[in-house]
């Protein structure tokens, strides 16, 4: 999506997804998926416009984009990194891991970093508990993540 981009060209391009998949049985969250996909998070109007083509209520739609952490509201970083906070990986470390992240990107969970490369979002869950813990390094799963092995991650992505 570029910074030009109006907001009539984004109704326009979720419209053309909309109507792409609205003949499968219960579209929205494969259209919620592909507008993420096509612009890498929801953009503002996109969620009237989908409420419209499925003749549903802004609010059915927002409250289904909301419940699913995976939808973004705000384009993330180049880089995104997901660290598990599920139980299995808590218990092995990944909170130490999770508070080491913060502080090394100088963000919160679910923020992006002021240079806009990377991107720090909690997940709950990769299935990967036997490796635990685990994170997602731009959508590949990566096992046994301690502080060291998050730093060299870190040194890959450029931050």
């Amino acid at each position: 999506m570029s910074l030009t981009e109006t907001t009539e060209e984004i109704s326009i391009r979720v419209g053309t997804i909309c109507d792409g998949l609205s003949g499968l049985e219960g579209p929205l969250l494969p259209i919620l998926h592909e507008v993420q996909e096509e612009f890498g998070f929801i953009p503002e109007g996109a969620l009237q416009t989908i409420a419209k083509k499925l003749n549903l209520s802004r609010a059915e739609v927002h409250g289904v984009a909301s419940f699913y952490h995976d939808f973004r509201e705000e384009k993330p970083g180049k880089h995104v990194i997901k660290i598990c906070r599920a139980e299995a990986c808590q218990a092995m470390g990944a909170d130490d891991v999770g508070d080491h992240a913060r502080r090394k990107l100088k963000v919160d969970w679910s923020e992006t970093t002021s240079d806009k490369n990377v991107t720090l979002e909690p997940v709950f869950c990769l299935g990967l508990c036997a490796c635990a813990p685990a994170a997602m390094v731009d959508g590949k799963v990566v096992g046994r993540v301690n502080k060291d092995r998050l730093d060299r991650i870190l040194s890959e992505v450029g931050s």
